[in-house]
């Protein structure tokens, strides 16, 4: 009897270790196990009906990329060195997805820098499973795919994030860019809230729920992510005042002073009158009587010059015209029209060259 008890007592022993085992693979084959250089998440196990690839619920140790792989993602998440937990379709799906909001973040560096952080260290961190919990699956084809998430984020890091990026215009609009990248968010919490949502097929956002939290109420190992977060006032990474209007690069800029106030006045009884205004009147009114007085002078000489004094030469010239045949000229004046004075000046000089020119051609060409 004694030996029964022992053999099943023996047989319950070897059960209970069998389920703890499996428990404990189970554990760390969903990413529950949180450690440092260890993935909650690894590679792609489906796809949903718009195409957007859903991650594999498994846990696994962090990989170390090949030297192009790793050039590549040092180009997008500099703060991401040595081994990784994303395979290179993962990265370029990082990649892809962000490229959707650099337009309306770009004029910022800062805020472009701090939110790229944000995804690389959810995508590709090595200590990934520190700051990520899978808290749900979905099966698509066959496979189980994560379908939710907790991330974990620190205060400091979630306002940081915000603070460079509330500010930011969306440059062909003129438009705070939080107005279509955050729903108009006033708080990092209202961003994370609205980022966090699962997106519905076609349309554009996560392929699966995420929940950012700031406090771990288990410690278990987790501790909420907390890289460096740039402010839009750093120097390196800078945004401009239209950006960043708290900079205090931009507080200290002086506003433009007033115009002086001309000095020189004058006064005519109760009319005011500044000098530089009196000088181009005065100016203004010389070169006008200037010219009239030359006008006026001009018309005076050709009144007093006498008509027999250009008569000889022009009879001259009309004689030798006469011996060209076939060829006239004819007064376009008709008889009793009074020319002005300027137009009869020019009219005598262009009858004088034509003479003068038809004089030359009768003396050296006419056979």
């Amino acid at each position: 009897m004694a030996s029964f008890r022992g053999f099943f007592c023996a047989i319950y022993l070897l059960q209970v270790m069998f389920i703890a085992s499996l428990k404990t693979v189970n554990s760390q084959a969903f990413g529950k196990k949180h450690t440092k250089e260890y993935c909650a998440m690894y590679d792609i196990c489906g796809e949903r009906s718009d195409g957007k690839v859903l991650n594999c619920p498994y846990g696994s140790e962090a990989v170390k990329p090949d030297e192009l792989f790793s050039a590549k993602i040092q180009s997008l998440c500099p703060s991401i060195s040595g081994n990784v937990c994303c395979t290179e379709t993962q990265f370029d799906t990082l990649r892809t997805q962000v490229q959707q909001a650099i337009p309306f973040l770009v004029g910022c560096p800062a805020c472009l820098r701090n939110f790229l952080n944000l995804f690389c260290e959810l995508s590709c961190s090595p200590n990934q499973s520190i700051f990520i919990n899978v808290t749900s699956t979905s099966e698509v084809n066959g496979n189980l795919t994560v379908d939710g998430i907790d991330y974990y984020i620190t205060d400091n890091f979630g306002e940081g994030l915000f603070n460079s990026c509330k500010d930011v215009k969306f440059g062909t609009m003129n438009t705070r860019a939080m107005e279509f990248i955050g729903a108009g968010a006033k708080s990092f919490k209202e961003w994370f809230a609205f980022i966090g949502q699962k997106a519905p097929p076609g349309f554009p956002g996560s392929p699966y729920s995420i929940n950012f939290k700031s406090s771990i109420s288990k410690p278990n190992g987790m501790d909420p992510m907390n890289v460096s977060v740039y402010s839009c006032a750093d120097t390196s990474l800078g945004c401009s005042c239209g950006d960043c209007p708290l900079s205090p690069a931009c507080s200290n800029i002086d506003p433009p002073s007033p115009s002086k106030e001309d000095t020189c006045t004058l006064k005519f009884g109760p009319l005011k009158v500044r000098c530089i205004e009196l000088s181009v009147t005065i100016l203004y009114i010389v070169l006008i009587s200037a010219f009239l007085a030359w006008s006026f002078s001009h018309r005076t000489r050709e009144r007093r010059i006498p008509s027999s004094s250009v008569e000889p030469l022009l009879n001259v010239l009309h004689d030798e015209i006469d011996s060209v045949k076939g060829i006239e000229i004819v007064s376009q004046v008709p008889d009793g029209i009074q020319q002005p004075a300027v137009q009869k000046y020019m009219s005598n000089f262009f009858r004088f060259a034509l003479l003068l020119l038809l004089r030359i051609h009768v003396k050296f060409f006419q056979v």
